[in-house]
């Protein structure tokens, strides 16, 4: 079971490369094959097999000979890996689906500075019905009001930012994180992503790779707090609760 699990993250991965693409340039995600970005020649179903293709070819479209972005084999390669270990930590559908969701953002916002509507709105519409007909009680008194409290922080720091230390697509992205985990584990993937975010941007500016006062997209860091969490929030709720 766990081989098949994997090989479905294999899968799942291929079509989340398709959104990461997509999505941010406006091209329709269900209609026309995968094509090559750079020659456009459309790609065969056997030079499209996930993870396995990219080794054959040698990472080099069959045509045009231009190499293939690492990003299709990492996206392929992680989702699977992230799947496997749901699997073995019983993590649920929902969770599966949240983390499709957050490769998505973290991908598409690390190169593009977007996080996309198409992705944020599906999934919080999905665990607001998922909580309502489930656990209605956990929804009102948690999950809601964690979603709408942190969301409004981070308007709040958009707001104080004048949008560049935070855009509207952090507020949006910091709702569906408070909705699916609610407090206090929400609280637990926002300061992992403060916390990576700082020491990421401190080490690019000490390297000459950014600038005081650059914005850096912060969707793949609450992506990364996100899953993190995801699989190790009882450690790290009690690593807050003893030292902090």
């Amino acid at each position: 079971m766990w081989l098949i699990i994997f090989l479905l993250g294999l899968s799942v991965g291929s079509f989340l490369n398709v959104l990461i693409y997509r999505l941010p340039r406006n091209l329709p995600v269900a209609k026309g094959r995968s094509y090559c970005p750079k020659c456009k020649r459309k790609i065969s179903w056997h030079d499209n097999i996930p993870l396995l293709s990219f080794i054959f070819l040698r990472g080099k479209c069959r045509y045009c000979k231009k190499s293939i972005s690492l990003r299709y084999p990492l996206v392929e390669l992680l989702t699977g890996t992230l799947f496997e270990l749901g699997y073995l930590g019983n993590l649920g559908n929902l969770g599966y689906l949240l983390i499709a969701g957050l490769l998505v953002i973290f991908f598409i916002d690390l190169e593009h500075q977007i996080i996309p509507d198409q992705i944020v709105f599906p999934l919080s519409l999905t665990f607001f019905f998922n909580a309502l007909i489930t656990n209605y009680y956990l929804l009102i008194t948690n999950l809601l009001p964690s979603a709408v409290i942190f969301a409004l922080f981070f308007y709040f720091l958009h707001f104080v930012t004048k949008g560049k230390g935070m855009g509207l697509g952090d507020v949006k992205f910091a709702f569906l994180i408070g909705l699916f985990f609610g407090f206090p584990s929400a609280l637990v993937a926002f300061y992992l992503a403060f916390l990576t975010g700082a020491i990421v941007g401190s080490i690019l500016i000490l390297v000459k790779k950014a600038r005081f006062g650059q914005p850096i997209p912060f969707g793949p860091f609450l992506a990364s707090g996100s899953i993190l969490t995801l699989f190790f929030q009882d450690q790290f709720l009690w690593i807050l609760k003893n030292f902090f």
